[in-house]
């Protein structure tokens, strides 16, 4: 089923080998030969034919289940969870998400619409929206032995900010940048420490967001992006950093 699509790849290119596996996936899975529900083949096979190791593979693998395409069913495989080009808006293009050179635009444009929305959500919460937002938070606390566990309750936080806010533009644009940021986050090592402040930073959006305070949730937001981006930039292979220069 793979021997048409996937071809070893050339690794004297300058791209990382793990955006260059994950372009072959993302092309396979959208070449209408795999269909939702399709079991991929395992990752000795998709190593074989890619001719390079299983852990770059592996790590192509997640990123894409990440953005929503795959789906991991322990103990039984990988599997196609969608196809569609849709995934993203259409004015977005694949390569977007995957090179390296895009993300410190990704990153300052994710800051500028967190703080908004931060701020709006200041301006329009009640006290359902709060009871909602300390829970997320509350799971973010308790997840933090777990980084997997972590990353997704604090993206699970940041669109409860966003939902707050009820800018359903400004909502969609920064849904969308979290998601082609997804790959990259996926690639942080979060340690206990940075789990630890990033809880303390979402405990301090709260407070300001409760107190109806506009400047001072923006102002932690902010604070909180700043911290979070630095982690993705530090987390950037060296010549993929390079290309950001």
């Amino acid at each position: 089923m793979t021997s048409n699509l996937l071809q070893p790849l050339d690794l004297s290119k300058r791209e990382g080998t793990t955006i260059s596996i994950s372009r072959q996936l993302l092309d396979y899975l959208l070449s209408g030969r795999v269909q939702p529900g399709d079991r991929l083949p395992p990752e000795r096979k998709l190593a074989e034919a890619l001719g390079v190791g299983r852990s770059v593979v592996r790590e192509a693998l997640k990123s894409l289940t990440l953005l929503g395409l795959l789906e991991v069913r322990l103990g039984d495989g990988t599997y196609v969870k969608r196809v569609d080009v849709d995934v993203l808006p259409e004015s977005i293009e694949w390569g977007l998400v995957l090179g390296a050179g895009h993300v410190p635009d990704l990153l300052e444009a994710r800051r500028h619409l967190d703080v908004i929305l931060a701020g709006l959500a200041a301006s329009r919460r009640d006290e359902r929206d709060m009871a909602d937002l300390r829970a997320l938070h509350a799971a973010m606390k308790a997840a933090h032995r777990d980084p997997g566990r972590f990353a997704a309750s604090q993206t699970a936080f940041l669109r409860a900010v966003t939902e707050v806010a009820d800018n359903d533009v400004l909502g969609g644009a920064a849904s969308t940048i979290r998601s082609l940021l997804q790959f990259w986050a996926a690639r942080v090592p979060l340690s206990k420490e940075a789990m630890d402040a990033q809880v303390a930073d979402g405990a301090a959006v709260i407070d300001a967001i409760a107190a109806g305070d506009d400047p001072a949730a923006r102002a932690a937001m902010g604070h909180a992006i700043d911290r979070a981006n630095e982690e993705i930039l530090r987390a950037l292979p060296p010549a993929e950093a390079a290309a950001t220069a």
